[in-house]
Order: structure tokens, then C-alpha cells, then sequence
């Protein structure tokens, strides 16, 4: 049996996101009664539940806030990816999202280290990924 990885839920709500890293740009909701940014996208704001949400363009840099390296592929479609991080960076203007880490020298990840917004194909679609600073 081929395994395969879930497919992005690409919806009305989540489209500018997807459609906005296709284009090599990083996307996020601002809520416009409060100003809250936030990710994933969602119907509200988090902060004050208004429904108001606008997409604002992300500068790409963050700080790595914290990853994982796997030497084994839980699923058999990563195999070759092998060894492959998945990490949580929070972007300079708030929200945070799990990626990844494109690097050849993981050892030199570091807590608070400076990272830069660098799409990815994987699997038949761009993916957000990042490089360290």
C-alpha cells in the first residue's frame, strides 16, 4: 500500500495564504478592529472575536523558538528526507507557525536564532521553509 502525506486544506479562508507562498511571499491574518495578527488562518480574531480579518504580508525573518529532528521516517514518504527537522518560528511581527529548517549543518541551530522565510516544493506543492540567518 502507498502511503501519502495529507494534502494542504486549501479553503476560501486558507487560499490567500497557499496562493501567497506560491508567489514566494508569506502571508497572515491582521484582525482590523484590534490589530492582532495571527496563524493559522481562522473565522475571528483570537484576541477580540471580531470577524474583521485582512491578510498582511510578511518581511520572511523570524527566530527559531524550537525544533525536532527525526532520524526516522514515521512515514515512508519522508524516507529520503531523512534526517529532517520540524520547527516552530515565530515571525518579527507576532504569529508563529510550524516549518522547517533548511540547513546542511543542523548541529549550528540555536534557540533564538535569526531565520529568513525560503519556500519549498515538496510533494507537489510550495511549502513554507526557512533558512537560518
Amino acid at each position: 500500500m502507498t502511503q501519502h502525506l495529507p494534502e494542504p486544506d486549501i479553503t476560501e479562508m486558507t487560499k490567500p495564504y497557499w496562493d501567497a507562498i506560491a508567489n514566494g511571499e508569506l502571508r497572515f491574518q491582521t484582525c482590523n478592529a484590534c490589530g492582532h495578527r495571527q496563524l493559522p488562518a481562522r473565522h475571528e480574531c483570537t484576541n477580540c472575536l471580531s470577524p474583521d480579518l485582512g491578510w498582511t504580508t510578511a518581511k520572511g525573518t523570524g527566530t527559531l523558538v524550537s525544533w525536532i529532528e527525526y532520524h526516522r521516517a514515521y512515514n515512508p514518504v519522508v524516507k529520503d528526507m531523512i534526517p529532517y527537522n520540524v520547527a516552530i518560528v515565530a515571525l518579527d511581527e507576532g504569529p508563529r507557525l510550524i516549518s522547517n529548517i533548511a540547513t546542511e549543518d543542523p548541529e549550528a541551530l540555536t534557540l533564538h536564532q535569526k531565520v529568513q522565510f525560503r519556500p519549498a516544493e515538496r510533494f507537489g506543492h510550495t511549502i513554507t521553509s526557512f533558512v537560518p540567518v
